[in-house]
């Protein structure tokens, strides 16, 4: 009887020890959270309960129009700027920089952007890529074309990536212990025991996942969020279209950027949300302003950090 009273006191002291965690390797716990965005995760349990949808159409004549010269001076086209003008919002709005885990509200600690793409543009058979970098305040828009080319190039080449080994590691495990491999690797993550390490690499533990289906020549749609890791805004892109639009009081045919976004709301309200997007609207409008490095003399290059002025 008393090993069995020993274990039982063991466990409830570990029980006790892990809910007083107020930090993980990712975040720190959020203060002074409101008690009804408190109760949020308790009664949205999961992602997929608690995702809302928003729709932006994005008037993309500037956007391709910095492009065009934009592509004169660096490689660059419109998943960069997607990129950069997600970070734009992040930095502006960092109330969006958070995520729900284990039921409780963190602060992530730095911003992170996520994105996919074929290994080889149009290849039916080709090899879907995740690349996954930290945003840097200090960092202008030309430097961060400059490393997501960079991370590309290693996703694109023949050689075997972190993600191709674990992948390749997990496929050889028996599915019982798979399932019960992830189970130990959700409870970890849901007390905030899961090793940095694991989190570091993994895509899914991101400020905000960004898929531009624009590239593969197709409209936008809603993506789910993911149960796994704690990203909590999807950022879907889809082809530049034509579209028919109102503006000072006439019909006009324009190039519109569609954008489609699944966010968790139980990180924030849609008031945050909407400031968010608009950022985001600004930067993809106003790229000369916004985005610059496109004067000789690197005169227009701004850090993304850098608050935005405001556009009319």
């Amino acid at each position: 009887m008393w090993p069995t009273i020993v274990v039982i006191g063991a466990l409830l002291a570990l029980s006790v020890l892990v809910n007083l965690r107020t930090s993980r390797p990712d975040g720190s716990l959020l203060r002074g959270v409101h008690p009804y965005r408190r109760l949020m995760p308790f009664v949205m349990r999961t992602r997929g309960e608690s995702v809302v949808y928003f729709d932006l159409a994005v008037d993309a004549e500037p956007l391709c129009a910095y492009l065009e010269r934009a592509r004169e001076r660096f490689e660059v086209d419109v998943t960069h700027c997607i990129v950069a003008a997600a970070a734009a919002a992040l930095f502006e709005t960092p109330e969006m920089n958070c995520f729900v885990a284990g039921r409780r509200l963190y602060r992530r600690s730095g911003r992170f952007v996520s994105f996919s793409m074929k290994r080889k543009a149009l290849d039916k058979r080709a090899k879907i890529a995740v690349v996954k970098l930290e945003l840097r305040p200090e960092e202008t828009f030309r430097e961060l074309c400059a490393r997501i080319g960079d991370a590309i190039g290693v996703e694109r080449s023949d050689a075997r990536t972190h993600a191709d080994r674990e992948y390749a590691l997990f496929n050889l495990v028996p599915r019982p212990l798979l399932a019960a491999a992830v189970a130990l690797f959700r409870w970890l993550d849901y007390h905030g025991l899961l090793p940095g390490s694991f989190i570091r690499d993994d895509a899914m533990y991101t400020s905000a996942f960004i898929a531009n289906l624009g590239s593969l020549k197709m409209g936008a749609g809603y993506h789910h969020l993911y149960e796994w890791g704690n990203c909590p805004l999807f950022v879907m892109a889809g082809q530049i279209e034509e579209r028919a639009v109102v503006a000072h009081a006439a019909v006009a045919v324009r190039r519109v950027l569609p954008l489609r976004f699944s966010y968790n709301e139980r990180i924030d309200d849609g008031l945050t949300a909407r400031a968010g997007l608009e950022t985001l609207r600004r930067v993809l409008e106003h790229p000369g302003e916004h985005l610059g490095c496109l004067a000789d003399d690197g005169s227009d290059a701004r850090p993304l950090g850098e608050p935005l002025a405001i556009s009319n």
